[in-house]
């Protein structure tokens, strides 16, 4: 459904986890990116912890929407769809914003979209470096995900190829930040040691890289264990812990793996570009590791600056917007989170709600929560 400014106007409702994100896209331009994070209430636990997550979400919701009415310069009635993330992620977290974007596109009148998480990680490469190949290979690397998957079609057709059969690279930084008492989260912290480290300095192993081990797969639970052991050691005897040394050989052993099987997918599938997201994807090793062995294989690397591989609402619009271009199926009123929605669903289509709320109200009883809400949503 492009129109003559550039593509339809989405705005994707963003809560898989702890960052309250809502973006505004139009086509393939980013026009407004709002996020609300709860991180700084979770640090002191170590970890998310869900119900303070959901909480918080409930609370950013509405001032984060209009922000990003606001940065975007339009208003909710211009929008051509609702976009937002209907799994995977934590389930109390994911209803806030489901419940919140059938809300606004009810009172709206606009199409309702439900995505998916990992599948919008792909698609916000989009707005950084123009449309997506057909197909791409992507490798999606976050706190809760390590997974290679092959997308044909970013809309309809995406396929795991492999994934993390214990803990995610993101939550192994997390978990080697804590045992060097660095705080949470641990990616951006390890990654700063790291550059003052020697990556050579101890050779931590490599999951999953033998000849009989699944070639796509990933595991760092035992890389997570090795170095816990090896830090624990040295307390014990009394001798220094060489902080730098040691976040950058284990964040030497986590992009070593990641990048080497991404390339391999590659070259299997004769795919000439690689897409890098989620949240480790800001890591400056991961980036630079990346790259050198994509140009040594003929491969072209896309990877989205930094704010984009985080979770956001801007990747959520990114997809649904590609879900209005391709013309494919609105999301029914119905639709529900799904804390495990496989990646084979881009999105969760249903009967595509009524174009005109007027009509929605009487089938579903629903009269009063639209004359109560529309004002609020248009202001």
């Amino acid at each position: 459904m492009a129109d003559s400014r550039g593509g339809p106007l989405v705005l994707g409702i963003e809560t898989s986890c702890d960052e309250t994100g809502v973006g505004i896209v139009r086509g393939h331009t980013l026009l407004a990116d709002a996020v609300a994070s709860s991180v700084d209430e979770h640090a002191r636990f170590g970890g998310v912890v869900p119900e303070v997550a959901s909480r918080a979400h409930l609370e950013a919701m509405v001032p984060t929407i209009r922000r990003a009415l606001k940065d975007a310069g339009v208003a909710a009635s211009d929008l051509d769809g609702i976009a937002v993330t209907a799994g995977p992620g934590l389930a109390g977290a994911l209803l806030v914003g489901v419940s919140a974007a059938k809300a606004y596109a009810y009172a709206l009148g606009k199409p309702l979209y439900g995505v998916n998480h990992l599948a919008s990680h792909i698609c916000v490469d989009q707005l950084e470096h123009g449309a997506l190949p057909e197909p791409t290979m992507a490798l999606l690397v976050s706190g809760g995900h390590s997974s290679l998957l092959l997308a044909p079609d970013i809309t309809a057709d995406v396929r795991p190829l492999g994934a993390t059969i214990d803990d995610a690279a993101g939550e192994a930084f997390d978990k080697i930040a804590r045992v060097l008492h660095l705080g949470f989260p641990g990616g951006p912290v390890i990654d700063r040691y790291a550059r003052e480290g020697n990556p050579d300095a101890i050779r931590f192993p490599r999951g999953l890289t033998g000849p009989r081990d699944p070639v796509y797969d990933f595991s760092f639970s035992g890389l997570k264990t090795a170095v816990a052991r090896w830090i624990e050691a040295k307390r014990a005897a009394g001798e220094h812990v060489p902080v730098a040394d040691v976040a950058a050989s284990f964040q030497e052993a986590v992009v070593d793996v990641l990048t080497r099987k991404a390339v391999r997918a590659c070259k299997d599938h004769g795919v000439d570009h690689l897409m890098i997201g989620g949240g480790v994807a800001a890591n400056t090793r991961l980036r630079a590791m990346a790259q050198r062995r994509c140009e040594d294989a003929g491969i072209t690397l896309r990877v989205p600056r930094p704010k984009l591989c985080t979770d956001n609402g801007a990747m959520v619009a990114a997809l649904g917007a590609e879900m209005v271009a391709r013309g494919r199926a609105a999301s029914a009123w119905d639709l529900s989170a799904d804390s495990s929605l496989p990646v084979t669903d881009p999105h969760v289509p249903g009967e595509p709600p009524a174009a005109s709320p007027g009509h929605a109200h009487h089938a579903h009883g629903h009269d009063h929560v639209h004359e109560v809400s529309k004002d609020n949503l248009y202001s």
